[in-house]
């Protein structure tokens, strides 16, 4: 049986090689680093860590282009140490889920960040405040094997040449081994699943124009340019 419409499947770079890997689920972590949640106006106490998504066809290649998205006034940045899953697992303890790291990468969290507030305010899911189309900007995933097993490395982001966030990642509250773990309570981790792990402080707003460089440590660096959107160029009707 054929497909009504041929599947495109999201994948992303894999370095020092020549495949790509499928991505099954893209997920998130909230206020994982103190300084951003106290940013946010939230509480930097250790409590269980927030979990949301975004679609896997959010990510978009290093390099990229992206039209600045509608129903917002102010979309924001985040830059994030991303762990690829390189296995299937469920319900794990520390030591197995450290086993289950695949890779890292350098993404960007783009958000839609009133309609995030508006989103709070009302009680109701954050999908599109943060799973909305090109949000997920991602550098090639870098292995293990290359990178070592990470749990200390600076984590900064500029925008137009201007350094605007700057941290450690030995700083998250819940560390990568921990995160994985718990994620894995409330869902089967699979191969190709991507954990985007929380920014540091200094988010802010980004405007048509603005060039977004990500960087990681020993792992790599990811850059975007946001240009103005146009509607008649991305399949929605248009009237006139």
């Amino acid at each position: 049986m054929e497909y009504l419409y041929p599947p495109v499947i999201p994948a992303v770079t894999v370095a020092g090689s020549d495949r790509t890997l499928a991505v099954h689920r893209i997920y998130c972590v909230g206020k994982n680093y103190a300084d951003h949640a106290r940013e946010m106006g939230g509480d930097p106490g250790r409590e269980p860590p927030c979990f949301f998504s975004k679609p896997a066809d959010a990510i978009v290649h290093n390099q990229a282009e992206i039209p600045f998205p509608g129903r917002t006034g102010n979309l924001h940045y985040e830059v994030e140490l991303v762990v690829a899953i390189g296995r299937k697992g469920a319900n794990l303890n520390r030591d197995s889920a450290r086993q289950m790291i695949l890779g890292y990468g350098v993404g960007i969290d783009l958000t839609r960040r009133d309609l995030q507030q508006e989103a709070k305010d009302s009680g109701r899911p954050w999908d599109v405040a943060k799973g909305f189309d090109n949000s997920a900007p991602l550098s090639a995933i870098h292995p293990v094997a290359e990178t070592g097993f990470l749990e200390s490395a600076e984590i900064s982001l500029t925008v137009n040449g201007e350094r605007r966030q700057h941290g450690d990642i030995a700083d998250m509250t819940w560390d990568i081994p921990e995160i994985i773990a718990e994620l894995s309570t409330y869902f089967t981790l699979q191969p190709g699943d991507l954990i985007f792990t929380g920014t540091p402080a200094g988010v802010g707003s980004l405007q048509p124009g603005d060039q977004v460089v990500g960087h990681v440590a020993g792992v790599d660096t990811v850059s975007i340019r946001l240009v103005q959107g146009d509607l008649r160029s991305s399949g929605v009707p248009t009237s006139g």
